[in-house]
Order: structure tokens, then sequence, then C-alpha cells
């Protein structure tokens, strides 16, 4: 078991930073929760994401794609790559907006999510990183809800400044320990973590940044398109004094992190702040909205709209069944734009070239 190991290499070593533990308990091949398990994004899962929750989703942002893809005046090899894809419901509707023979790649670390996607894009399409592609091409990159689950590590507020917390385990089973900070941790505090209260956490998300240089360094021209639950330094100040480190499990908050490694699907809400930074550094142009701002851009309000007319019509001629798929058609879309729920994600479009 993940437990085992993980108690064993402390017993041995130590106590372990936690996004050592993160990592492990998320993607350790033999018991991670992600790669190792099922489809999670599914109504039988632990959770569902704005593609599963309507299909207007991934529409829109196959219109996004689509209008990148006529800015750079329409490239032979334009991709449009999806990572963390899940059962593939954000591509199966996005792939709709592109042209015929559109090349489109989907990044899973799950082996579960990868036959599912095998059977939507095709074996040459579905890879198991992104280093299984080229090393620079033009197009868009889609990260929804990949951020939060990326490592981080976890740093208190000291004084002037910074200590670690990280994971121990004796016979009461795993738990955190007080520890020096890692240069690197406290850096990224000191540049993006804004006020922080004596006492308060910060999840320090050096993965996170990490994999969007990845991104943009792979990206010829294009964008790369970052959605997720989270916000700015700023945005984030109220939630500094206890945290924001959870864990979900059948839809609903699920247990403290350390227990169960490799049960629970552990997630951060994200510094959007701090990947602003990264991608300017980056040298990308950066815009960061909302979801429901990013939406109605894309006509997403014009199309609910739509909807509702349809929705009437049918009433007025009495044709009951179709009036109610219209209808939910419209709610579930609405769903995506709602200001206290996943309307309120933010969109980070980081765009090259």
């Amino acid at each position: 078991m993940l437990s085992t190991r993980l108690a064993s290499r402390i017993a041995a070593d130590g106590p372990i930073p936690f996004d050592e533990f993160m990592a492990a308990c998320l993607y350790d091949e033999a018991g991670g929760y992600f790669t190792a398990g099922p489809l999670r994004s599914v109504a039988a899962g632990d959770f569902l994401t704005s593609p599963e929750v309507s299909p207007w989703f991934g529409t829109m942002l196959g219109r996004f794609a689509l209008g990148v893809r006529r800015r750079l005046g329409r490239p032979g090899r334009f991709r449009v790559v999806e990572v963390a894809a899940g059962s593939g419901s954000l591509l199966r509707s996005l792939r709709r907006e592109l042209p015929e023979g559109a090349q489109i790649d989907a990044i899973e670390t799950s082996a579960a999510a990868r036959r599912a996607l095998r059977g939507l894009l095709g074996d040459d399409r579905v890879h198991s990183r992104m280093d299984d592609l080229p090393p620079r091409f033009d197009g868009v990159v889609i990260a929804n809800e990949l951020m939060d689950n990326l490592p981080v590590a976890v740093a208190v507020r000291a004084g002037s400044g910074w200590e670690e917390r990280w994971v121990g385990h004796d016979a009461d089973g795993f738990h955190l320990v007080a520890a020096p900070c890692r240069p690197a941790v406290a850096r990224w505090c000191d540049r993006h973590a804004g006020v922080v209260p004596d006492d308060g956490i910060v999840e320090v998300q050096l993965a996170a940044g990490e994999w969007l240089r990845a991104a943009l360094g792979r990206l010829g021209r294009g964008a790369v398109v970052v959605i997720d639950y989270g916000g700015t330094a700023e945005e984030l100040a109220g939630r500094r004094a206890e945290g924001t480190l959870r864990t979900y499990r059948g839809h609903h908050l699920g247990p403290d992190p350390l227990l169960e490694p490799g049960a629970n699907d552990i997630t951060v809400d994200v510094d959007f702040g701090a990947l602003v930074a990264v991608a300017e550094d980056a040298g990308a142009v950066t815009e960061l909205t909302t979801q429901a701002a990013f939406l109605e851009d894309l006509g997403l309000r014009d199309e609910i709209e739509r909807l509702r007319r349809r929705e009437r019509e049918l009433a007025a001629s009495g044709e009951t069944m179709g009036r109610l798929q219209v209808r939910s058609e419209a709610t579930d879309a609405e769903t995506l734009l709602h200001p206290r729920g996943l309307g309120d994600f933010r969109v980070l479009v980081a765009r090259k070239g």
C-alpha cells in the first residue's frame, strides 16, 4: 500500500516535504489517486468539472481555439492540446468546432482516462506527458482544473520569515512537523504570498509555475489557457489564516489530506497572481478574468438566450419532451456562468506571438 511505503520511507529517512507527500498521494504509479484509480471526473466518481456539467464549455473553448488559429493565419500544423483531459468530455465538444483533420492531443497521467481518450482521439493522439509532443508547435494548450492538483509546499508565516510543514509519521499516523524553509519556497512566498498573518498558511505553488513555464516554452505561437478556482494574492488574503488545502471524495469535502494516502483528491486554491508573473517573465501577454466573463465573451450568453427562445417556442407548440430537453441544456449552460459557483473560477490566457 502507498501509506505503508510512505511510512517506511519516513522511518528510514525522516519527514518529507509536503509537496513530495502530495505528489505521491496523487501521482504515484502504483497507488496514486489519479494514476492508479478509475476515472474520477464522472458522476460515479469524486467530482465533476465544467465540461461534465455542460458540453457548451468545450464548444466555447473550441471557438476560442478557432479564433487563435485564424489570428495566426491558419497555420497548417496548429495543435489543440488538453492536459489532464480526463474522460474527454471537453475535447468531445471542442473538436466539433474545429476543421476536419485538426490536430488534437490529450495528455493524461491516468491509465483509465487514457483508455477512454484513445476511443475518442485514437492511440497516436493520447499521451502520458507533455514531453511526448513535438518540442515546438503553434496552437492552444488547455489546462482545466489541473493547477489545483499540482503538488504544493506548505509554508507558515513565522515573524518576518517562513517555516515549512513537512510530513512525519509515528504510531498515530501521518502528521505535520515544523521544518526550516527551503530557499526556493521562501523566495516564492516573499514574491507572491502577499500579506499573511503570523501563523498564516500559504500553499507554495512552485510546480504550477514550472508547468506553465514549460508549456509556454514548448509553444511557438498561440495561447495557454488555465482555468481553475483561486485568485490573486489579494483575493486569497482572507483564506491565509487556515489555508486552502483540502480533499474531495464522492462530490463532497473529504477527510484530512494526511489520511488515507492515494484515496482522496487533494487540492488547493490556485494563486493566479503567481501564474501571471511566471507567464509575463516568459514573455507572454496575459489576460486574467472570470470563467463567466470568458465564456460570455465567446458568446455563451447569446446561446443561452437562443435556447430559452427555443424553449418558449416548443412550449407554445405543446412539445413537452423537446421543451424539457432544451430547458435542461440551457440550465446546465447557465451553471457555467453562476457567480457563486463555476462562473467565479479564474481564467488565465497567456499568449505568445
